[in-house]
């Protein structure tokens, strides 16, 4: 026996100028409904009677189509730069969601597919959605809530709008957290689906799920802001796990001007999203950047041999050298073009500085792709043969990978204060000479590159970084002195991360490659 379409039901409140809502309206006719039955329903709210014309017009051209007129009465304004919303305002679109949602309870859908009058929509969306067979799911899309910021997901992981894992009770960095952030948003870039802790504007919801009770009635004893934070705070409470799906992306238009990117949007479901044009222009140029100081008796010369197997040139600050570091790196590198920079004194003690230092030589030798590594660390053997498909591709720009921290040559810890590998951290990135580099200006902890380099496309690897800069004691006990001496209030660090490099018995995991 076939099994039966499910019904569902299109939802969305509207209050819409006249250009978006009819991209708007294009896009929901546009939907392919193979797979299900459509029912339409807008609950109408426009100051523009254009719009209302033009719904007037879409449900005479269309079946399925049912129009309810709310009463028109707060001012929301919004420009070109954001929109501004008030607390009246936010708590009516609430209850004209949920009286939505009695809809769908009431006529027995099986889903009810709420979203925003201001999202073009993939032809395939609410395909993906139900593919996915969770009760509670969005469809991704990116916002750049502010003019000059860059794109965000309309989805979070706790809170108002928490963009990085935290366990209750756990301290991170400023620099944990934005690789935390990195590796949320880098990971939603990658098509598939994620379980999340917040989400809005583009949901599918099944009918088990309004049944249990989800809407967007406001939480009196809660302050978040707006009605999505409390239908999923509500939806947590019931046992609902929320999910989002990244294949087929709308296109949100927030301001009238990104109406211009429609057309280029729309010619994209031309091309399978898994294809990538590729430009040739001949072997991209890999600069290996890396700072140095008195590594000779150290990994350098391990290091750098495996480098050599993949890499074109070199840009190397010595800051301060009083061993022969310098002739170790001439010597492995002796036939890689290498530009050496010596550093009389050390600038590591403002260590911002240096990395600009290192930056501003690197880019200086005109590179395609920066491979910015410390002395101590090393690829995987893999790294070398697959390096060049990452080189090669024109959809990223850059690359993260994880990174592990040997406590024996052999050996990796990992525990409470030492899971940098369970994170993604950038190491590889392309060159953009248009792209304006700003920096973390703070004298630790500021990371290798500029801090903005996540505005470009960006991508993760699954080849891994081995640290070997913790393997061995004597070193560990000087870097405990080091994190004492250049941040003894632990302003840039956890205290309690650096404690923990004198624990005695780590939990340690064997190496395997």
């Amino acid at each position: 026996m076939t099994a039966s379409k499910p019904n569902i039901l299109l939802g969305s409140p509207v209050r819409q100028s006249p250009k978006v809502l009819n991209e708007f309206l294009s896009a929901v006719s546009n939907l392919r409904k193979d797979q299900f039955n459509l029912d339409v329903f807008f609950l109408e709210n426009n100051e523009d009677l254009l719009s209302t014309n033009l719904l007037i017009e879409f449900q005479e051209q269309n079946n399925n189509i049912r129009i309810e007129h709310a009463e028109v009465s707060d001012v929301y304004a919004r420009n070109d730069h954001t929109h501004y919303w008030n607390e009246q305002l936010i708590w009516k679109v609430a209850d004209y969601k949920n009286q939505i949602i009695d809809i769908a309870i009431n006529e027995n859908y099986d889903y009810l597919f709420l979203v925003d009058s201001d999202l073009i929509l993939h032809p395939d969306t609410i395909d993906w959605l139900l593919k996915a067979d969770k009760d509670i799911i969005s469809e991704i899309f990116w916002t750049k809530w502010q003019p000059e910021a860059h794109a965000q997901p309309q989805v979070w992981v706790s809170n108002e709008y928490t963009q990085f894992e935290q366990q209750r009770g756990e301290y991170l960095t400023e620099e944990e957290k934005s690789a935390r952030y990195m590796h949320f948003l880098t990971k939603l870039r990658i098509p598939g689906v994620y379980e999340v802790g917040g989400l809005g504007a583009c949901t599918l919801i099944s009918r088990k799920a309004l049944l249990a009770g989800v809407n967007f009635k406001q939480i009196k004893n809660l302050s978040f802001w707006g009605e999505d934070r409390h239908f999923c705070i509500r939806a947590g409470a019931l046992g609902l796990s929320m999910h989002v799906d990244t294949h087929v992306p709308p296109l949100h238009l927030y301001r009238e001007s990104d109406l211009e990117q429609v057309e280029v949007y729309k010619k994209s479901w031309e091309t399978p999203s898994n294809q990538v044009e590729v430009i040739t222009k001949g072997k991209p140029k890999l600069t290996l950047s890396m700072v140095v100081k008195n590594e000779s008796g150290r990994y350098l010369k391990q290091a750098l041999e495996s480098h050599r197997k993949f890499i074109d040139e070199a840009v190397i600050i010595d800051d301060g050298s009083t061993d022969d570091t310098v002739a170790v790196c001439l010597e492995v590198l002796k036939d890689i073009p290498v530009r050496m920079v010596k550093n009389v004194e050390s600038k590591f003690g403002n260590e911002v500085e240096l990395r600009k230092q290192q930056w501003e030589e690197t880019i200086s030798t005109n590179p395609d792709w920066i491979l910015n590594l410390d002395a101590d660390e090393i690829f995987e053997d893999k790294f070398a043969e697959e390096v060049h498909k990452l080189l090669e591709q024109n959809e990223f720009d850059l690359y993260s990978f994880r990174l592990y921290d040997f406590w024996k040559l052999t050996h990796y810890r990992e525990d409470e204060y030492w899971q940098a590998h369970l994170y993604y951290r950038p190491f590889l990135l392309r060159y953009r000479k248009g792209f304006d580099y700003t920096w973390k200006e703070t004298p630790q902890h500021c990371g290798r590159y500029p801090q903005n380099i996540f505005n470009l496309p960006n991508s993760i690897s699954q080849l891994r970084l081995k640290h070997l800069g913790w393997a061995n004691e004597q070193e560990r006990l000087q870097k405990f002195e080091r994190y004492k001496t250049l941040d003894p209030g632990a302003k840039y660090g956890d205290i309690r991360q650096y404690t923990s490099i004198l624990d005695e018995n780590p939990n340690l995991i064997e190496w395997q490659e």
